[in-house]
């Protein structure tokens, strides 16, 4: 705690001022954590004095408070390129982040609680940077370093804030911010020892290294590739909801399995079922093998009854036969092309008859975004519900192709793998027939970029979509092979 309080000193956070008659006063409490690393052995113990941002008036205490966050698919993407380049990722922590935004409000706080000055009890502190629990201290921190790192030299990406570059000749240096995480690598070592030295001179950082736990993930860089998986948060969950002990699954929902509402069924406990959802939901981060099954659950937390807490079970079962998948990246890979798979499951859920999306995305050999998502409106034909899921197809590849020219390497025409020839058809003809009259506009922006040669369809055999695995419960022999060309593996088996 006290050392807490002398980062506060050091960083020059606050003065300790009268109580002001017509300001609001924003409440202090200490939190208290420990730090775990990916074996889960505590490495830190930490005190954190936090502002109760709940007692915060906007207008008054605050204006502005949205702060960019990188997208695990940025994340991924990072990997995939270091693998691509053959260079390692490095890891730093700012200490006290937020203590080092400066805001432009004036905001007063209560003495921390046990260290009240014994000369001026009634007074209070006036801030003069961010507190952790501060509505805008997210933004006002990222307002700093963005700052920071711009007048050193580095270009923003023009699609992810987050992500900063700076090319020295043929050189790159990549900085990815994820709040108070910064990851960062470069073609060039030297770059990285500089860049760790100017951002030790500026904020106070901790746990310099070779990036190998992040945000929950285990990452292990290897001379022939990089591993992502999140095995020890699978055994925590098993534990948490005690599963560790049951029967393992191959497959995380049988292939005959078909959910509905079950208005007869007995109902179980919200808040249980609710948390399940949440936590597989996180693991699908790591895991595209379960987004199908999870999605498909996650549908009926509103009222959830004994066949969806059963349904949830499986897939938990199939997690315990399998804690060590994750996702593989090669290091010799090729090429950096985008490549894209998109299929749908015709009006495949039973309540309302939509039909169900599955896109998967692959950047030279590394799987780096997928999805699988109910479609908004009911499609009256199969070649209509594919047509739309090609449609968030193409846009997730074009957000992938911005942030690929932004990394400096040459995008040509993106392919997409589609198994219906309608939907390729619909996606070529400018005209608008009968067919297709009642889909939405807004998928008809396919076209345009067709036209314009930035995508081309193609057809794909059925057994060959790898998409297949986002839209619909499998057989095992099916699914064992899909999950493997998707690059989900073990690698110590």
């Amino acid at each position: 705690m006290q050392e807490e309080l002398n980062q506060f000193t050091r960083n020059d956070v606050w003065e300790l001022v009268k109580r002001p008659k017509e300001q609001s006063i924003v409440g202090t409490k200490w939190v208290f954590k420990n730090k775990v690393n990916d074996s889960g052995t505590i490495i830190r113990n930490k005190a954190r004095l936090v502002a109760k941002g709940y007692n915060q008036i906007e207008g008054i205490d605050f204006e502005e408070t949205f702060a960019p966050v990188a997208r695990l698919e940025a994340i991924r993407v990072l990997l995939a390129f270091a693998c691509f380049k053959n260079f390692k990722l490095y890891q730093m922590d700012v200490k006290s982040a937020f203590l080092n935004g400066v805001i432009k409000e004036d905001v007063y706080v209560e003495q921390p609680p046990g260290f009240e000055s014994s000369q001026f009890p009634n007074h209070v502190f006036k801030l003069k940077k961010a507190l952790y629990g501060l509505k805008q201290a997210p933004r006002a921190w990222y307002e700093r370093l963005s700052s920071f790192l711009l007048d050193r030299g580095f270009q923003k990406g023009s699609v992810d804030t987050t992500l900063f570059l700076q090319k020295v000749k043929e050189e790159i240096l990549i900085v990815q911010i994820y709040v108070d995480d910064i990851l960062f690598g470069s073609s060039d070592k030297n770059l990285c020892d500089e860049f760790s030295k100017i951002m030790s001179n500026e904020f106070e950082m901790s746990m310099m290294g070779e990036l190998n736990y992040f945000l929950g993930f285990s990452v292990r860089q290897m001379d022939n590739g990089t591993f992502l998986s999140q095995s020890k948060y699978i055994k925590d969950i098993l534990k948490k909801y005690e599963m560790d002990s049951a029967k393992p699954m191959n497959t995380p929902m049988s292939s005959t399995i078909q959910l509905d509402k079950d208005p007869s069924g007995k109902s179980v406990d919200q808040k249980i079922y609710r948390g399940m959802i949440g936590s597989l939901l996180y693991l699908t981060a790591s895991r595209p093998d379960i987004m199908f099954s999870v999605c498909l659950c996650a549908r009926f937390q509103a009222d959830p009854k004994e066949s969806h807490l059963t349904a949830v079970k499986r897939i938990l079962r199939y997690l315990l036969g399998t804690p060590n998948l994750g996702i593989w990246y090669p290091r010799h890979s090729t090429s950096f092309e985008i490549l894209g798979y998109s299929d749908s499951d015709f009006a495949g859920c039973r309540i309302d008859r939509k039909s169900t999306s599955g896109t998967c995305q692959f950047i030279g050999q590394s799987l780096v975004s997928w999805s699988s998502r109910k479609q908004n409106s009911v499609a009256l034909s199969t070649a209509e519900a594919e047509y739309i899921a090609v449609g968030s197809c193409v846009a997730q590849v074009l957000w992938l192709k911005q942030q690929i020219l932004d990394l400096g390497l040459p995008v040509g025409t993106i392919s997409i793998m589609c198994d219906n020839t309608s939907a390729i058809c619909i996606s070529k003809n400018p005209i608008q027939h009968s067919r297709t009259k009642h889909i939405d506009i807004r998928h008809h922006f396919i076209r345009d970029h067709v036209a314009k040669g930035d995508i081309e369809l193609h057809h794909i055999a059925t057994e060959d979509q790898l998409a297949d695995i986002f839209t619909k419960p499998l057989a095992f022999d099916t699914f064992s092979t899909l999950r493997t060309r998707l690059g989900v593996i073990d690698i110590n088996a």
